[in-house]
């Protein structure tokens, strides 16, 4: 049976809007990112027309093709997955916001190519909480260091942190995850009251209510909206 997307992105947003008032949020301060990797576009398009406005991609290949076929409408490109330093001239040109800065390497890589096109360019610092050795991002013990570095790049603009923590089948495993990123977005910003850290992009489909109530305001929601990849 095909997936109902405007059905199942109803549900999703009924549930981000009731963990949200759960802890006493504004549900308008939780951002849904779609993450539409491996999606074919005329599905991309179907959750657009349901009210998608966010759409996060993890390949600059894929999205090169879907940026030009999706060029009609009207949507906010995220970059979610590992970037390398060569991709990070396409990058700047397809992304509003960029998730998974890692280094002060890609960093600079990133700046040196929004300068070129007199852009400045969002970015979010990916942290590895979890310290898996799979996984992308830096360290927490350096995440204020990094952050001091990255914001006196002219053309990058620092507006928060991100994580993909540990995947368990129990949301309320990964909470402490969450909960960690925020505590240190709040020292890092003790210490860099100049530097705009409001976002926390956190929670997936599996987990996002727990997220949410920690203070995710990006949640990156793939299958509960698309169905799982073929």
């Amino acid at each position: 049976m095909p997936v109902n997307i405007r059905n199942r992105l109803e549900k999703i947003k009924d549930r981000i809007n009731k963990s949200a008032k759960r802890c006493g949020r504004d549900p308008q301060s939780v951002r849904l990112v779609a993450v539409s990797k491996t999606v074919p576009a005329d599905r991309v398009k179907e959750a657009i027309d349901a009210g998608v406005d966010i759409l996060g991609e993890n390949y600059i290949q894929e999205v090169r093709t879907k940026f030009i076929e999706l060029a009609a409408y009207t949507v906010s490109w995220h970059f979610i997955g590992h970037l390398q330093t060569n991709k990070a001239k396409y990058a700047v040109r397809l992304f509003d916001l960029i998730h998974s800065v890692d280094s002060l390497k890609l960093a600079h890589e990133l700046d040196n190519q929004a300068k070129k096109i007199n852009k400045i360019q969002d970015i979010l610092i990916q942290i590895n909480i979890g310290k898996e050795p799979s996984k992308s991002g830096a360290d927490a013990e350096i995440a204020s260091n990094l952050t001091t570095d990255i914001s006196c790049l002219q053309n990058l603009s620092v507006k928060g942190l991100m994580i993909m923590p540990p995947f368990f089948d129990d949301p309320e495993k990964v909470r402490p995850y969450f909960s960690a990123l925020r505590n240190l977005r709040d020292r890092i910003h003790q210490t860099l009251p100049g530097v705009d850290l409001y976002e926390l992009s956190m929670g997936l489909s599996n987990d996002f209510e727990a997220a949410i109530e920690e203070g995710a305001t990006f949640v990156r929601i793939g299958a509960a909206i698309f169905g799982e990849r073929q």
